[in-house]
């Protein structure tokens, strides 16, 4: 027979400072957060933490932790940290139009981006804009996808993403199919930022 035991951290805390501009409110472990871009709420209380604020600081702690709730902490902290950003700058997400023979169309009408003339297909495709504050539109070959909430503003260009994704004998090759330089239309995402802070390419 044999014995396994598992090891516990006696207590772990993540700190996320509070900037000045910003006002946070903890109710057990729903977390809201107002900036000068709008306001965010989110609510923790699957996650096995303890959430409080001390000073200008929010403190995401646990005792006697395994493995999986010692890294809990972090992912909490690190969605609060989002949450701030966003409410401060904001995140942007650009995708990038690509077509070789259908020159392919793409609006926005409500929550919906519509998607046309793909592959030459008369129907369109339609991708779904989650959230109520992502904000879509589209600027020469790029869409642009931003909003203070990164779930939903990262959720949305997958979105669009995947609606235009190849499937089967269309599915981009990096030689081709039969020779050819294989099939390569679609709306890609290639850049994302925190607006005014930082790039990075995808």
């Amino acid at each position: 027979m044999v014995l396994v035991f598992q090891v516990r951290v006696i207590y772990h805390a993540e700190e996320v400072e509070i900037p000045d501009n910003v006002e946070v409110k903890v109710e057990g472990k729903r977390v809201t957060v107002k900036g000068p871009k709008g306001e965010l709420t989110k609510d923790f209380s699957h996650a096995p933490v303890n959430i409080r604020l001390e000073d200008k600081k929010v403190i995401v702690e646990v005792y006697m932790a395994r493995k999986k709730e010692y890294s809990v902490v972090k992912t909490i902290a690190s969605h609060i940290k989002n949450m701030i950003l966003g409410i401060t700058h904001g995140f942007r997400y650009y995708l990038k139009i690509v077509y070789a023979h259908f020159p392919i169309s793409v609006k926005v009408e409500g929550d919906k981006v519509i998607i046309e003339n793909f592959l030459g297909e008369r129907a369109p495709r339609i991708a779904k804009i989650v959230g109520k504050d992502v904000k879509v539109y589209v600027k020469g070959d790029d869409v642009i996808v931003e909003g203070i909430d990164i779930q939903a503003v990262s959720q949305t260009a997958a979105n669009i993403r995947e609606v235009t994704k190849l499937r089967g004998k269309q599915r981009r090759s990096p030689h081709g199919r039969g020779g050819g330089p294989g099939v390569l239309d679609g709306i890609y995402p290639y850049k994302r930022e925190i607006i005014g802070i930082a790039v990075k390419e995808i």
